[in-house]
């Protein structure tokens, strides 16, 4: 019993951790996306604002299993889950939008090397969270906290497109890449924002449709 405790109060970590991570991802790459005129940074930067929002809801969750392993989800968990989703659609409007702005304009990124690093540095992150949380929800037999673990495949997904659109266009400045970057972003914050709706109307859902170990 205090093993799990143990192992409850590290998955209480990792959580708080994902949390200050994306604030201080969100403002990072906000700052320098629009000081770069990168349209792909600064969606990635809003994106992980609402993974914190989202994030805030999966430490909730992992108080509540530990109180109470057969516990239904919160008024609070569902609530967090549709403002995330919410927020993630209008994500996706405002970099159309952006990227309509960005064809009339005709507006190209000054550099995408913070772009580059920052990329970098979360792909390194989510991985050691993937691990750490796969391990901890195998050893808690958890699936809630193996389906979040899976849940930050996306982030990093997110990143990879971050550090491709970046390196490309740092090495030959392709006109388009920057957009194409952005299109990536846009489609994989409207699957989070439809899988975040779908788990706040189905109490029984894990979450990113996998409950894998």
């Amino acid at each position: 019993m205090k093993n799990n405790q143990r192992l409850y109060t590290y998955a209480i970590w990792l959580a708080v951790f994902t949390i200050l991570f994306n604030l201080a991802e969100g403002i990072i790459s906000i700052y320098f996306g629009i000081r770069e005129d990168s349209l792909t940074l600064a969606g990635f930067g809003a994106d992980s604002f609402i993974e914190t929002i989202s994030a805030s809801g999966v430490l909730w969750m992992i108080y509540r299993i530990r109180r109470n392993t057969d516990s239904s989800p919160s008024i609070f968990e569902k609530t967090t889950l549709r403002i995330t989703s919410i927020c993630f659609f209008i994500l996706c409007l405002l970099l159309a939008v952006g990227i309509g702005n960005s064809i009339v304009n005709k507006t190209q990124p000054e550099s995408t090397l913070p772009g580059l690093i920052i990329s970098l540095i979360s792909i390194a992150s989510m991985i050691f969270l993937i691990k750490a949380k796969k391990s901890i929800g195998k050893k808690l037999n958890s699936d809630a906290i193996r389906a979040d673990a899976n849940c930050n495949l996306v982030c990093v997904y997110m990143s990879i497109v971050l550090l491709l659109s970046s390196l490309l266009y740092e090495l030959w400045a392709i006109p388009w890449i920057d957009i194409a970057g952005t299109l990536g972003i846009i489609w994989f914050s409207f699957k989070e924002g439809r899988e975040a709706w779908q788990k706040s109307t189905n109490p029984t859902a894990c979450s990113c449709h996998s409950c894998e170990n």
